[in-house]
C-alpha cells in the first residue's frame, strides 16, 4: 500500500513538473515565431487554437460517452463562456501581442501575478478573508515584480513599446485572475478536466471569431499556407505548448493536489528565464533573478495558505 501511494505521489510530481517546464516553452515558441516569420500575434493565436481544437473536440467526445459526466444547466455554461473568453481568448490575446514588446523572462514574471490577483478578486467579490501570510505573499511577489522590471527597464532602454508590451501582458494576468477566481466556484460542481475541456472550446470559437472580424475589416483572412516555419511554431504550440502539459497538470493534479501542482509549477518563470538565454539570447542579470526568487517566494506563500481555486494549474494555457 505504502509503496504504491508513494509511487503515485512522485509520477505525480514528474507529471506536474514536466507539464510546467512545457507550458513554459511558450513564450519562447512565441518568440520565435515574431523573430523568424512576418506573422502578426492574432494570426499566431490562431493558428494555435485552430491546431489545438480536435485534441478538445475529441476530450469533449469521450467525456459526452461517459455515464458519470455531469450535464451542464444553462447556468453553468454561461460560467464556463464567460470564463473561457476571459481566461483563454482574452488574456492569450493580451499575452500574445505583449509579447512583440517584452521579453520571455520578464513576460513570464508579470504574468505569475495572477496568484495574487485572484487573492484579491476572492477578497472583494466573494468575501474572503486575505490572512496576514497572504499579505506577506502579495508584498513579496510586487516587489520581486518591480526590481524585476526595472532592472530590465535599465537594459531595453530602445525599446519604444516597453510599457504598452508590459500594460497588455498586466492585463492578461488579470483577466487570467478572473478566470481562476471563477474557475474555483465552478469546479465545485463540475470536474476540472471537464470546465476546462470546454471553456477552451469556447475561447476557440471566440478567437476564431476574433479573425474573421479582423478578416472583414481589413480584407485579409488568410493565414500564410505557405510558411513552413509558421506552421512548425503553430503545431509546437499547440502541442507542446498547450494540449499536453493541460492534460499532463490536469493528470498530476489528481494525483497530487492542486496546491501541491502549484508548487510544482512555480519552475515556470525559472525555466522561461532559462530558455530565453539560451535560444533567444536574452541576458540573465541580477535584478531578474532576485526579482524572481520573490515572486516565486510570493507564489508559493499564496498556495501553501491558500486556495485551489487561486492557484488551479490545470487551467494554465495562456
Amino acid at each position: 500500500m505504502y509503496p504504491s501511494r508513494t509511487n503515485t505521489v512522485l509520477a505525480g510530481f514528474l507529471i506536474s513538473f514536466t507539464g510546467a517546464i512545457l507550458f513554459s516553452t511558450k513564450a519562447i515558441i512565441i518568440k520565435k515565431a515574431f523573430q523568424t516569420t512576418s506573422v502578426d500575434a492574432l494570426t499566431l493565436l490562431t493558428l494555435r487554437m485552430l491546431l489545438s481544437l480536435p485534441f478538445y473536440i475529441l476530450a469533449a467526445f469521450w467525456d459526452s460517452r461517459s455515464s458519470s459526466a455531469p450535464r451542464m444547466n444553462p447556468r453553468q455554461w454561461l460560467w464556463v463562456i464567460v470564463l473561457g473568453i476571459l481566461g483563454y481568448h482574452l488574456s492569450s490575446y493580451f499575452d500574445f501581442v505583449g509579447l512583440q514588446y517584452i521579453s520571455a523572462g520578464l513576460e513570464r514574471l508579470i504574468l505569475f501575478l495572477y496568484p495574487s490577483f485572484a487573492v484579491l478578486i476572492n477578497a472583494l467579490a466573494f468575501r474572503q478573508r486575505i490572512s496576514r501570510v497572504q499579505i506577506g505573499a502579495l508584498l513579496l511577489t510586487y516587489t520581486g515584480i518591480g526590481i524585476a522590471y526595472f532592472g530590465e527597464l535599465k537594459i531595453d532602454t530602445g525599446n519604444a513599446h516597453f510599457y504598452w508590451g508590459s500594460f497588455l501582458v498586466f492585463l492578461c494576468a488579470v483577466t487570467y485572475a478572473f478566470y481562476l477566481a471563477g474557475m474555483g466556484r465552478i469546479v465545485t460542481v463540475l470536474p476540472p478536466a471537464k470546465f476546462t475541456t470546454y471553456s477552451m472550446l469556447v475561447a476557440i470559437g471566440g478567437v476564431f471569431l476574433h479573425f474573421l472580424v479582423r478578416g472583414w475589416t481589413s480584407g485579409n483572412f488568410r493565414i500564410p499556407a505557405h510558411s513552413h516555419d509558421l506552421w512548425i511554431y503553430g503545431v509546437l504550440l499547440a502541442l507542446l505548448a498547450t494540449v499536453i502539459p493541460s492534460f499532463m497538470l490536469s493528470a498530476g493534479m489528481k494525483r497530487i493536489g492542486a496546491n501541491n501542482a502549484a508548487i510544482v509549477t512555480s519552475i515556470g518563470p525559472v525555466s522561461t528565464i532559462l530558455q530565453a538565454h539560451f535560444i533567444l539570447g536574452d541576458p540573465i542579470f541580477a535584478e531578474q533573478v532576485l526579482g524572481t526568487l520573490l515572486v516565486i517566494a510570493g507564489v508559493l506563500l499564496t498556495g501553501w495558505k491558500g486556495r485551489a481555486s487561486v492557484t488551479e494549474p490545470s487551467a494554465q494555457t495562456n
